[in-house]
């Protein structure tokens, strides 16, 4: 299958690729959207959307893999590799923070695989600083993108489903930091904190047509984002480092840390067709 790379400028019309579209598509077809998808859980510190998009792909999707401009080439190798599972794919750049960009991004995925059938707003990034030494700009840039880029994949998404008649289903990416804080992520744990308010208010407006939504909300997960937290903190507090992530450790209730696997199962559910009834819920 040709390769399929789409760049959208900061406008709301879709622009170039690298190579004619040859996807076709059936009514019966299974689409997903996966925002943040170029990257894997060890590279970023982050839930995998790379790792989101290949489970929901062997579960039958085909996909439109998106990123910003400087992950293209990684996010171009996740739509190959979702093509050798016999899958299409298509590949988006567009910032989620542009809601034109959204848009366009939609409309590429929609002309390319065919009718919108989930939506994964993944995309987040992170910022491990006290809030003491943060500043407005460290802010802004977190919620741009954690909380305005979930507002315009979930809108967005919710207007195609509506346009398409047939319901939707809308995932967004949480955190375990919304139902508790953690020091050094005062900006990050406020925007996941808002997604998981965004989702339940998204759930009761968008049901009566038949669009659920949900949110996933992992804990603490064994990746480099920790291990930052973790060598700040044994700074301010003068101990060695891996003391705090073993006092994390020891709060959960199974003993050990989350893995990239327990996340993917849980989307994996959500978007599954018999899941239609569950709403408004954040999966840990």
């Amino acid at each position: 299958m040709d390769s399929l790379v789409i760049f959208l400028p900061p406008t709301s019309t879709p622009c170039c690729t690298s190579g004619p579209s040859t996807s076709k598509t059936t009514a019966s077809t299974k689409t997903a959207i996966i925002t943040g998808a170029a990257q894997g859980i060890d590279t970023n510190g982050l839930i995998s959307g790379k790792a989101i998009a290949l489970r929901l792909a062997q579960d039958g999707f085909d996909i439109c893999v998106n990123d910003v401009p400087s992950n293209a080439a990684a996010a171009e190798s996740v739509s190959t590799e979702i093509r050798s599972l016999g899958r299409k794919s298509v590949t988006v750049i567009a910032s989620v923070v542009s809601r034109a960009e959204v848009e366009s991004m939609i409309q590429s995925s929609v002309k390319d695989l065919g009718p919108l059938t989930v939506m994964v707003a993944n995309a987040g990034i992170v910022q491990v600083k006290p809030l003491l030494d943060s500043t407005e700009e460290d802010a802004q840039r977190v919620f741009d993108v954690n909380i305005h880029g979930v507002i315009n994949c979930a809108t967005l998404a919710a207007k195609q489903f509506i346009k398409q008649g047939g319901g939707g289903k809308i995932i967004n990416a949480a955190s375990g930091t919304s139902f508790r804080a953690a020091p050094m992520l005062g900006f990050y744990s406020a925007s996941k904190a808002a997604v998981r308010s965004l989702t339940h208010t998204f759930a009761m407006e968008f049901g009566m047509h038949k669009i659920t939504v949900n949110a996933y909300a992992p804990g603490v997960v064994g990746t480099k984002m920790w291990d930052k937290i973790d060598e700040e903190m044994a700074k301010l507090k003068g101990v060695q480092r891996g003391e705090s992530f073993k006092g994390f450790e020891h709060q959960i209730t199974l003993g050990r840390t989350s893995v990239p696997e327990d996340v993917v199962g849980t989307v994996s559910f959500l978007e599954s067709q018999a899941r239609t009834q569950i709403i408004s819920r954040d999966k840990l």
